[in-house]
């Protein structure tokens, strides 16, 4: 992929909110990537070919979903097909659904890099479909008073099914512990160009910074530092394979106080320098756009 080039942001779409369906008979051809303006839920029913989604390459087969946050850049492999929905919506529009619902959505695109993609056994790749196909419909309809609210409604639905695909996903998801977690999280992606230490969040959050080490490594396996360092590190995989900006702006834009801290930083997690892991993308070929 060509880093010489800028990632264009995704068109904005009416109401932030809205659902296609892909009858397979689109080949997608060699264009630029994009960066998500919106979260997303891609269900492939069937398809081949490859999706790659910041810089992971995944194989596009049937009975599946790919769960996107916004931000992340997303970009299909030449010749890549599939049959299914392709769902986007803001959050702007989430806050629509009832709030009982808003622990779905933080766990499933919070941290959405661990639950990217979702194999689907038939019966729930076909579960899911009804739904999808139920929603489709109704964002179909002409517009009507309350449309907005039914279809976040449909949304809510959709989001409470998915996370129930995945057991080690609703285990625990309403308990206190969790619903810090997933603050945390939800801090993070906004935060995290600002705040990369656990004492930072820990004090917005209004406990010590050991207790949220503590709850982090029980919910993730992970220590809080970790997801911290993990959200800088995709970032700053982003700007490097999506973008000609050069290390040094890259470093700053991420509040490392030098270039030289930065690169010690990223050679430390990803075992490359910045501008070896540059290299790598500036020969290869771009995959083509969303769809």
């Amino acid at each position: 992929m060509d880093s010489s080039i800028a990632v264009p942001l995704e068109k904005e779409v009416s109401d932030s909110f809205s659902i296609t369906f892909k009858d397979g008979s689109e080949l997608f051809g060699i264009h630029t990537a994009n960066r998500l303006r919106y979260n997303r839920m891609m269900l492939v029913n069937k398809g081949t070919g490859s999706v790659y989604i910041d810089d992971v390459a995944y194989a596009v087969a049937d009975d599946q979903l790919f769960l996107i946050s916004k931000g992340q850049i997303l970009a299909f492999g030449e010749g890549s097909v599939f049959e299914g929905f392709n769902l986007v919506f803001g959050d702007c529009f989430w806050q629509r659904t009832p709030s009982s619902a808003n622990n779905c959505k933080a766990v499933l695109f919070n941290n959405a890099a661990d639950n990217q993609l979702l194999p689907l056994e038939a019966d729930d790749c076909a579960e899911l479909k009804f739904f999808f196909q139920s929603l489709y419909r109704e964002f179909e309809k002409a517009g009507y008073i309350n449309k907005l609210d039914a279809l976040a409604a449909y949304l809510k639905i959709i989001m409470i099914k998915v996370a129930n695909v995945n057991a080690s996903l609703t285990k625990g998801i309403d308990s206190f512990e969790k619903q810090l977690y997933r603050q945390f999280l939800a801090l993070i992606s906004v935060n995290y160009h600002q705040s990369h230490e656990v004492s930072d969040y820990a004090r917005q959050m209004g406990i010590p910074s050991r207790k949220l080490t503590a709850l982090s490594k029980r919910c993730s396996g992970r220590g809080a530092k970790e997801l911290i360092n993990g959200q800088l590190i995709a970032e700053a995989k982003r700007s490097l394979q999506f973008s000609s900006r050069p290390v040094k702006e890259i470093a700053y834009e991420l509040n490392f106080s030098t270039p030289d801290q930065f690169s010690h930083f990223f050679k430390k997690n990803v075992m490359v320098s910045p501008q070896d892991y540059r290299m790598r993308f500036v020969t290869s070929i771009a995959p083509s756009s969303i769809p």
